[in-house]
């Protein structure tokens, strides 16, 4: 009977519990915004479900933050989880769709997400992650339908739209993948990878004035992004704009060192200056460059000309 009544748990114990699990949760999310990948905050997610094992937030939480460390398998094991605590819940469908993508295991993927519409018809995200597997496996007809089924239940979401305008982007279909990164553009005005993509079509039909506004657009939120400062220094650069080219390639430049093309384009506009105002500081420069891109890749041709040609010069 003692024993009995030592292993009897009482309300307040698993009240007790359960306050404790929030705890530990609330820590695991803190951590979480600090490091996107803690070792912490995943041990806190642990220690959430080890005090409260219906915790689905702890249990998704824990699926994306394996999904960020690429561990696929584990990930699928806190998000199967989390679809037997909530079965009827199309957003942890749509989590589990995802890991099973992630996997490329893209029938249970479609089929996660067929069971997030089941419950939702309604469903934008499970309706757009069918139409790029859809896309992924070359149907590509079905996944446009998709794509535009997914903008008509609700125009105001960005994810259709930009999915939709990459699958035109990548089919040469630039005045309708054009309309599509618009339509993002005006539901979330600093969309970095429309704006990109944006810039860089302007780029590719010489259309400089309108590459050059997406592209300064994007760098306002996005002072960082080497890949749009090298774009745009390839635009001032076809414009004959040698001194803002110079200026945008040197910032990508202090991004990342190691870009070869920036470096022989930046070499050769600093040659051509050097040219009209010969000085042996200026050669030493162009030179110095160009053997550092040789040191990188010994076979870049343009580089070999380049310093053929500077050396000729006496400097």
């Amino acid at each position: 009977m003692c024993l009995l009544l030592a292993a009897k748990i009482t309300f307040g114990d698993i009240l007790d519990k359960k306050k404790d699990a929030q705890k530990w949760f609330l820590k695991g999310c803190l951590l979480d915004e600090i490091d996107s990948i803690s070792e912490e905050a995943i041990e806190a997610y642990k220690k959430t479900i080890q005090l409260d094992d219906t915790y689905v937030d702890a249990y998704i939480n824990l699926g994306s933050l394996y999904i960020k460390k690429e561990d696929y398998k584990t990930a699928l094991k806190y998000f199967s989880k989390a679809v037997q605590l909530e079965p009827n819940s199309p957003a942890v469908y749509n989590n589990l769709g995802y890991v099973y993508e992630k996997m490329e295991r893209f029938g249970s993927a479609k089929r996660m997400y067929e069971n997030a519409i089941q419950l939702n018809p309604r469903d934008v995200e499970a309706h757009t992650n069918i139409a790029f597997i859809l896309e992924l496996q070359g149907d590509y007809n079905q996944a446009i339908e998709l794509y535009q089924k997914a903008i008509e239940i609700d125009p105001g979401v960005t994810s259709p739209h930009f999915c939709l305008a990459v699958l035109y982007d990548r089919h040469d279909m630039f005045d309708e993948a054009l309309e599509e990164y618009d339509n993002v553009i005006e539901i979330e005005p600093n969309h970095a990878k429309a704006l990109f993509n944006i810039g860089t079509i302007y780029l590719q039909h010489g259309n400089h004035a309108l590459a050059v506004k997406s592209f300064r657009k994007l760098l306002e939120t996005n002072p960082d992004l080497w890949e749009a400062w090298s774009n745009l220094a390839l635009i001032y650069d076809e414009m004959g704009n040698y001194e803002e080219a110079v200026k945008a390639y040197k910032k990508s430049l202090s991004f990342d060192l190691l870009q070869e093309k920036v470096h022989v384009n930046l070499a050769q506009i600093e040659y051509l200056h050097y040219k009209k105002n010969p000085d042996e500081a200026n050669w030493k420069s162009v030179r110095d460059r160009l053997l550092f891109v040789l040191s990188i890749n010994p076979e870049n041709k343009k580089a070999q000309r380049l310093l053929q040609e500077l050396e000729g010069i006496e400097g």
